[in-house]
């Protein structure tokens, strides 16, 4: 019988509850021997329709790609470094586009068993775009979705 988790699929966007899934993701993959695949999307969809909408001129939405790219880099890098840390090996990915879809093809594309997605944030802003990135996952998602809400991850982590 094949396990029930085998490859995890885990969305970074920088937020708390996003590296809070991560470190869950982190724990699950060392406690099941699971492959770890870390996925941030640049959210050129939104970038789009900001520009579009005037909000944004050409320049300013260059300039903001770029440094959300720079964003996750730096985001995946430290995923990296906590995976490591709990010997752990993990794919990093970089996409570009809305990020529901990036997810899910990603999660398609890896054969995921399992996505694992931060909670709910508490700053209205991030919390809208990322609501309802989560809300286009779990609702078309082909394989099983967790949302991450663990209040003691720190310490689990820490003990893993």
């Amino acid at each position: 019988m094949k396990p029930l988790i085998s490859h995890i699929v885990t969305a970074v966007t920088g937020t708390d509850a996003s590296i809070y899934a991560a470190k869950y993701a982190i724990v699950l993959a060392k406690q099941y021997h699971c492959k770890l695949t870390a996925v941030y999307v640049v959210d050129t969809a939104t970038i789009k329709q900001l520009t579009l909408s005037k909000i944004f001129i050409q320049e300013e939405a260059a300039e903001y790609e770029k440094s959300l790219e720079t964003n996750g880099k730096r985001y995946l890098t430290f995923i990296d470094e906590l995976a490591h840390a709990k010997g752990v090996k993990i794919e990093k990915i970089t996409k570009k586009g809305a990020i529901f879809s990036e997810v899910l093809q990603t999660a398609e594309e890896k054969k995921a068993d399992l996505i694992l997605l931060g909670g709910w944030e508490k700053d209205t802003k991030t919390r809208d775009i990322i609501g309802h990135s989560h809300r286009e996952i779990m609702a078309n998602s082909k394989c099983s979705v967790m949302l991450v809400k663990e209040p003691n991850i720190d310490l689990i982590y820490k003990n893993a």
